[in-house]
């Protein structure tokens, strides 16, 4: 196996993945516009492959061509940070006001690393690999504006299989891959809504249209309708993440507007438009019920669903028990209610997105500080074993691909 080859290969990698990591953890940025990530990570892959450049994004693709003819895999490695101010104390942090409180400078390191192993053992490859390395993922649509120009398909033909990483400080236990099939991970999008009513003097409210009360009202009966319009085994989330109305210094004042943004996941296509349809139809009467007016933008920016291709998801499973151990693999009761614009790409190719353990906590990491989180930590040792599984997943599906040919 591949994989196994690679894993011991990959340890002597850990040193040099550890310097990448840490300085790229001290220039996040955030968005698209990735130029110093871009730089570092560039140096770090020159002399591996093509490389193809967008124009409108900071993204990189690398192509490896294999010694001989034959399908293309697709490996991603996300680059964005995201708007936290890091407040870990270590000694290579961040002081620009950005984090990669996700974990995504572990993941441009994998990717680095994984491109060196493919490059390394080419003579072996069957077709083609191509490493993506992606801005965007925080909810900047990067996946899709690759997808857009079409850079999966720069060898030639669609990949038959596509992979990603995403290390965790808290979710599954350290050291850990972890995944399943079908649904993996929630769409995404937002729901905008302002009330508009009429302004008046806070001890007088029935001459004035309070948006407040309306806006709370709404608040509540968008929870009520999640359970009672919703199967409760095919979750929807909406979460209220902000609220926005008056003036903090004053208290004797009815505004005119009350505006609140929410977040919305679901785990089924046809759920998101289901939640429109009902949260439009609640929104509307609710404002009618109290003479004031609404506007909204429900679903707005959304993700796709990651749903993990069954074979793909089987792949992981046999190579991670296979190389690492059986303890070494996750079963994932169910999917989590996080969103990852990898949805777009499965979306287009069959693969699976896998979760690795990356708390430096091995007795605690439960409670660890989550991904997102200012205080947010990760154990650098797993980026050896997270390259290898990728690279060797990259030549085990190429060779799958020619047994059933």
């Amino acid at each position: 196996m591949f994989t196994r080859d690679f894993a011991d290969e990959a340890a002597g990698y850990q040193s040099v993945l550890t310097e990448i990591r840490r300085d790229l953890h001290q220039i996040p940025e955030f968005g698209i516009d990735l130029p110093k990530t871009r730089e570092r990570v560039l140096a770090s892959i020159h002399g591996l492959g093509e490389i193809h450049l967008s124009e409108l994004q900071s993204s990189i693709v690398l192509h490896i061509k294999g010694a001989q003819p034959g399908p293309t895999v697709l490996l991603r490695a996300d680059m964005d940070a995201l708007a936290v101010t890091e407040a870990t104390g270590l000694d290579f942090a961040s002081t620009n006001g950005y984090m990669h409180a996700c974990g995504h400078d572990l993941h441009m390191a994998i990717g680095i690393g994984a491109a060196h192993l493919v490059a390394t053992h080419k003579d072996k490859l069957k077709g083609d690999v191509i490493i993506w390395f992606q801005p965007g993922e925080e909810g900047h649509g990067g996946a899709d504006i690759m997808l857009e120009e079409n850079l999966h398909m720069i060898t030639g033909s669609k990949p038959i299989a596509a992979y990603g990483i995403h290390v965790t400080s808290s979710w599954q236990a350290p050291y850990t891959f972890g995944g399943k099939s079908g649904a993996m991970m929630a769409s995404a999008s937002d729901m905008l809504v302002t009330f508009k009513g009429r302004g008046g003097h806070g001890s007088s409210p029935w001459m004035a249209k309070d948006p407040i009360s309306v806006m709370n009202e709404a608040i509540s009966a968008l929870q009520t309708m999640v359970t009672k319009r919703f199967n409760a085994f095919d979750p929807v989330v909406v979460n209220v993440g902000w609220v926005r109305a008056g003036d903090e210094h004053t208290t004797n004042v009815i505004p005119e507007t009350a505006s609140f943004g929410a977040t919305i996941r679901t785990f089924s296509p046809g759920n998101l438009a289901k939640v429109q349809q009902y949260a439009g139809e609640l929104l509307d009467g609710i404002a009618k019920a109290f003479d004031v007016e609404v506007t909204y933008d429900i679903g707005a920016h959304p993700t796709e669903v990651v749903m993990n291709d069954p074979a793909a998801t089987e792949r992981v499973r046999r190579v991670v028990k296979e190389t690492f151990g059986e303890d070494r693999w996750m079963e994932w009761p169910h999917p989590i209610a996080g969103a990852e614009d990898f949805g777009s790409i499965v979306r287009e190719i069959p693969g699976a997105f896998i979760f690795l353990g990356a708390s430096p906590d091995k007795d605690g990491w439960m409670t660890a500080a989550p991904n997102h989180s200012n205080y947010a930590t990760f154990d650098e040792g797993v980026l050896p074993d997270g390259a290898a599984l990728l690279a060797g997943l990259a030549f085990e599906a190429v060779e799958d691909w020619h047994s059933a040919q």
